[in-house]
């Protein structure tokens, strides 16, 4: 559906007849405000997703990189299963770490409560360079369930596909593969960084796949400053009652 066809989005707010109990005229005025935004918002969210499904095709990947898994040695290709497209996520747990990343583990918590919803229309890997024992450890620490765990130690996956330096940090990010007739080509890849991040902003990308993000945005305190995930929390912070 093209631009011209879609109804204003203030008309469609017009329609709401949503109320909340005690609003004010004034309330009312700037939420309907709100609304509009929000439904031009949502179609922005749209029109990026289709001009993402509609990239030409990527570079082939040229070595089928082999990893550790759980259960014994897996290359790229396999990940993939039943399925002709595998979304990688590349877990900032590299061997240099006392700790995994407090806000990768957030991620991962939510995605790991979303996977088996996720894997009926793609395959999933999460990706890191420490050796496959050290990750599975710590997913038995954390509970997760659902999650597919992979040791790149032995190949240059996070340096080919997440910017990393084999001596120096790790980095976080997304990719998207396919394959189609036995070859396996990059589709996307996030590169949003601190160079394009706006100013007081920490970097992220656009749409935020943090659900902590997302819900705290909801709010009139918003996500803040100086607030980050952690691996864990006192009873005095916890929020608990």
């Amino acid at each position: 559906m093209t631009d011209e066809t879609l109804k204003p989005a203030a008309a469609l707010a017009a329609l709401s007849t949503r109320r909340f109990p005690g609003e004010s005229a004034q309330y009312r005025r700037a939420r309907t405000a709100l609304l509009v935004e929000e439904i031009e918002l949502r179609r922005h969210i749209e029109r990026v997703a289709a001009q993402r499904r509609a990239l030409p095709p990527g570079g082939a990947v040229s070595e089928d990189y082999r990893f550790d898994s759980e259960s014994g040695p897996v290359t790229l290709a396999q990940m993939f299963g039943d399925h002709d497209t595998l979304v990688t996520y590349n877990w900032m747990y590299g061997p240099k770490r006392k700790r995994s990343c407090p806000m990768c583990t957030s991620l991962l918590g939510a995605l790991d409560g979303e996977m088996a919803d996720i894997l009926q229309r793609v395959s999933f890997a999460v990706i890191a360079r420490s050796p496959i024992e050290r990750l599975v450890a710590f997913q038995n620490e954390r509970g997760w369930r659902h999650l597919r765990l992979y040791s790149s130690s032995g190949n240059s996956f996070n340096r080919d596909y997440a910017d990393e330096d084999p001596d120096g940090g790790d980095n976080a990010g997304f990719n998207v593969f396919t394959r189609s007739g036995g070859v396996v080509r990059h589709f996307y890849g996030d590169e949003m960084g601190p160079e394009s991040a706006d100013p007081g902003q920490d970097p992220r990308g656009a749409p935020d796949l943090m659900p902590v993000w997302t819900v705290l945005d909801l709010t009139p305190q918003g996500r803040g400053t100086d607030w980050y995930p952690k691996l864990e929390y006192g009873v005095a912070n916890s929020g608990a009652a």
